[in-house]
């Protein structure tokens, strides 16, 4: 685009104030560099080139803190794999290094959402990165411990069972509400990452016993939540249908 501002090439501007076509492109009327093109009966329309220009500004505002954290969740899971499973997936030190990796996936958890909404950065990329950058952290940690022999098979299938099917089950009746987030959701996702950070880490003793009895608190929520969020998701769909019916024989009426 020439950039070649209106008042240079003798233009005016129309009633609302938004620049016309200047030169011999208006005359042609259908010149690509300018702001905006000659409209037929429905007035100015815009031109190709302001829609490139605001494609870029939406896709520029993908780049804020909110979003860069849940990146930075995304990259910590192969590092933290490596991490996990390096000699053998038996040294301390390198286990200790994973388990840092893991605290700061789930402190970054934390911030980003709530940033996201006090700041108005809120976007569709953070919308579907956030939780699978949620579940990518989390699940990697729960195979690493099974396949290590750490962790029972059983407890990663009930746990990530539990959060793929709640996640679907969300989509499956977003037509008719939105499921919120409990305080009971909320205090299962601290006690999950409390007792995976604890199996993460090296811990004999006491330590070993008191992480079995945060893991079995952590199952128990994740079982009673999930039930929890199915009857929430049974009333809500009801109620949709209620009132979609309702609306219905009021049109009719």
């Amino acid at each position: 685009m020439t950039g070649v501002p209106a008042s240079a090439a003798g233009d005016t501007s129309s009633a609302n104030g938004a620049p016309v076509s200047a030169g011999s492109g208006a005359a042609s009327g259908g010149a690509s560099s300018g702001v905006v093109e000659s409209g037929g009966p429905g007035g100015p329309k815009p031109a190709r080139g302001a829609k490139v220009v605001a494609a870029a500004v939406n896709q520029a505002s993908v780049w804020n803190i909110a979003n860069l954290l849940t990146m930075l969740r995304l990259l910590l899971v192969p590092g933290f794999v490596a991490l996990m499973l390096a000699d053998g997936g038996y040294d301390p030190a390198m286990r200790s290094f994973a388990w840092a990796a893991f605290a700061v996936a789930m402190i970054t958890d934390l911030f980003d959402g709530h940033l996201a909404r006090a700041y108005d950065l809120v976007t569709d990329f953070g919308k579907i990165a956030d939780p699978i950058a949620d579940k990518a952290i989390m699940g990697a940690a729960l195979i690493c411990l099974s396949s290590l022999g750490d962790l029972p098979w059983w407890v990663t299938v009930v746990i990530l069972g539990r959060e793929l099917g709640i996640t679907l089950l969300r989509f499956l009746v977003i037509r008719y509400g939105v499921i919120p987030a409990s305080r009971g959701g909320k205090l299962k996702t601290l006690t999950q990452g409390v007792a995976v950070g604890m199996y993460v880490l090296a811990l004999t003793g006491w330590l070993a016993t008191l992480r079995f009895w945060v893991m079995a608190a952590a199952v128990i929520l994740t079982v009673l939540t999930g039930l929890d969020y199915v009857r929430q998701a049974i009333v809500l769909r009801r109620q949709g249908i209620a009132e979609r019916m309702a609306a219905s024989e009021e049109t009719e009426a």
